[in-house]
Order: structure tokens, then C-alpha cells, then sequence
């Protein structure tokens, strides 16, 4: 799993951690956790995290 894509692709589109957690409806620190590999990512949101950046879980996760 690619996550260091995932905060590329967030910073890119100007998006903060708290951006991503209030859109996400998880507190800021999950999100944080989620980013930073210290948190699991279910594919039910890796598919929600995908649709805020305008992207597919493949491209943000794959590549």
C-alpha cells in the first residue's frame, strides 16, 4: 500500500489532515493514523478517501 501517494495527492489538491477527517466524518487524529500507517484502511474507506480526491483506490494505493 502507497501511502506516501495518498499525502502527495491530499497536499496537491490543498487538502489538510482536518479537511480529509471532516469529509471522511472521522476524527483528525484516525485520519492522521490512516496516512501514517499506524491505522488499518478498510477498503469501504480506502473507496471514500479515493472519491474525495477524484481518484481510484488503485491510483492513490497501487501506484
Amino acid at each position: 500500500m502507497n501511502l506516501q501517494n495518498l499525502q502527495i495527492i491530499r497536499t496537491k489538491r490543498g487538502l489538510s489532515y482536518q479537511d480529509m477527517a471532516t469529509r471522511l466524518g472521522i476524527t483528525l487524529q484516525a485520519y492522521w493514523m490512516i496516512e501514517n500507517g499506524k491505522r488499518g484502511l478498510s477498503y469501504e474507506m480506502a473507496v471514500k478517501i479515493a472519491k474525495i480526491l477524484d481518484k481510484t483506490p488503485d491510483e492513490i494505493f497501487l501506484i
